[in-house]
Order: C-alpha cells, then structure tokens, then sequence
C-alpha cells in the first residue's frame, strides 16, 4: 500500500513540476500562449518568441526546478544531522555564510574588471557554506538545547549579511543594483552554461544523498543503534555535512540565499508520503522542491510585472507558516 501510495505521490508532483514549468515558459511580462510554447519545444521555429523561450525562461525555469530540488534535499540532511525539524541552510546561517565569500568575490572582481565561471561561484560558495557549518557545529559542541543551536544559527546569518551588506557599499555604482538582486535571491540571469554546471553538481550529489537512504534511516533511529549496525557515525555526520554544503552552496552561487524552501518542504513530502523512510522521502524532496520554487518564481515575475519580486520574498510567504506550524505541533506534543 505504501508503494502504491509513493508511486500516486511522484507522479502527481512530477506532473505538478511539469505543468509549473511551462506555465514559467509561456506567462510573463510578455505572455506566450501555450500553443506557441510547445512549437517552441518541440523544435519549430518561433521567432521572437522563440528567443524569449529558449534563451531566458527555460534556462531559469530550469534552473529554480534544479537548485529548489537541491535546497530541499539540503534542509533534509542538516534536519537528519541535528535532529532538529526546523534545521536548514537559511535558519542555520549556511546560505548566509555561502553568500558572504560570493559576494566577497563579486566585489573583487567587479572592481578588477573580472566576470568569475560558475565553478569559481560555486567553489566560494562551498567555502563560506562550510566556514558557518564549522561555526554552527562549534556551538552545538557548547549549547544544550536545539532551540539555542537555531538561535545562534540565526545570529551567524544576521551577522554574515550585515558583512555582506558592508561590502556591497564598496562596489560600483552600476554594480549595486545587481549585487542588491542577487542578495535577495533571484533566478535571474541564469543561461545555459550555468544550468549545465548546476546541474551536473546538483545530481552528483542528490545521487549520492540517495545512496545513503540506508544509512540516514539507521541514523534517524539513534546513534546508538547506528552504531550497532556497524556505522561509522562520525565518517557519516562529515558526509551529511559535506553533501549538504554542497547542495545550499550551489544554489548560493547560482541565485544568492532562498529561505523556508530546505524547512518546509521535507515536512510537507512526508505529509504527502505519509512515511519518513529516507529512501522514498528523497526523491520527493527533490521534486516538491522543484515544484515549489517553480511555483513561487512564476508568482515573483508575474505579481507586479515588469517589476520583479525577490524568491526569498515569495517562498517566506508560503515557508514560514509551515514552520510555524511545525513549532506549535512539537509545543502542544510536549504538553500531552
């Protein structure tokens, strides 16, 4: 039954996924019917709007399908890692710290007159994302309590952007106004070299996230028990660590910090699955997290066209109440 049930649930978030991809496509400040906009797929020529296809929406939409998958798989592993259902890259300050050493090379390289590959982005972002792990692990080592761990989390990040704000006051004026997007969280800009680059990064490790489903599993019931099946917990802890770095600082580098997506969405696949087996929530995490940015990227370009709203903007707006409503449930689980 429980196969059954997955096997309703992937298919509904893969239609899901699909149907909010070409609806990105087709509806903009320009909007394309859907006629034209599946000539355009299927390879016929479509003129102008051809070019607004495939050289702009696709690669975005692309690109918030990708890295949405990648900060939902992340939220799940550091909530795997802490035992915390409200751990993830934006709480913990990872993206915060992700962004601070991208923008730190934005900056420098705006002002030496340099454009930085995607692999210079994502190896910075990698950088800074484990510097503020590093810092959050320090203080698990020093406080007791998990609604501690998330304050400092929360504190990392606060103190990272006020950094990164301060060094934004250093760029140029025409560079401000791109560096100022990109802080908020954007899919903006993004072209097909960079969709590339995501995503051979991305997969890689969603790959491996899922050969560890075994493991994460053993881990979920203890470490005590993990151990007992012969686990080398602490090899294990610094592959979760790495493997979620990995994810929050690709989509860092690539769209700047996109909050509540890596919190809410892992709660919301295991509503859906009604099951935490790691080996069928996974892959659900990847496709509600494509879904979901999808989703709240079309609201984002399209609410107040031609003007653009931030996605950390939008995806706040639908994340925290799930949050919010995770918070009341443990309170009112520790009151019965």
């Amino acid at each position: 039954m429980e196969g059954k049930n997955s096997s309703a649930a992937y298919l509904a978030l893969a239609v899901l996924a699909g149907v909010l991809l070409v609806l990105n496509l087709g509806i903009g400040s320009v909007n394309i019917p859907l006629r034209e906009v599946l000539s355009v797929l299927a390879g016929k020529d479509g003129g102008v709007s051809r070019d607004i296809i495939l050289d702009i929406r696709f690669p975005r939409a692309l690109a918030a399908a990708v890295l949405g998958g990648a900060l939902a798989l992340s939220g799940y592993l550091l909530q795997t890692f802490f035992h915390n259902p409200v751990a993830g890259p934006f709480i913990l300050g990872i993206s915060s710290g992700a962004k601070l050493l991208v923008a730190s090379v934005l900056v420098i390289s705006m002002k030496q007159m340099l454009q930085p590959g995607s692999a210079v982005m994502v190896g910075a972002a990698f950088i800074g994302a484990m510097a503020s792990m590093g810092v959050v692990l320090l203080m698990s080592q020093m406080v007791e309590s998990m609604s501690m761990l998330v304050i400092s989390g929360v504190m990392v990040g606060y103190i990272c952007s006020a950094v990164t704000d301060f060094l934004v006051a250093f760029a140029e004026d025409a560079d401000i106004v791109n560096l100022h997007n990109w802080s908020k969280g954007s899919f903006s800009g993004i072209g097909w070299g960079d969709v590339a680059m995501m995503a051979v990064v991305v997969m890689a490790a969603s790959l491996c996230v899922l050969l560890l489903s075994k493991q994460i599993a053993a881990y979920q019931l203890g470490e005590a028990y993990a151990r007992s099946l012969g686990m080398d917990v602490m090899g294990f802890r610094l592959l979760l660590v790495l493997l979620s770095s990995v994810l929050s600082a690709c989509v860092t580098a690539f769209a700047g910090p996109v909050s509540f997506v890596g919190i809410a969405v892992p709660h919301l696949m295991k509503r859906l699955l009604g099951t935490s087996r790691p080996f069928l929530v996974i892959p659900a995490c990847f496709l509600g997290g494509a879904a979901f940015c999808l989703f709240c990227d079309l609201l984002a370009r399209t609410l107040l066209a031609p003007a653009e709203l931030g996605i950390s903007t939008v995806t706040a707006v639908f994340g925290a109440p799930v949050v919010i409503l995770i918070l009341v449930r443990q309170k009112r689980g520790r009151i019965r």
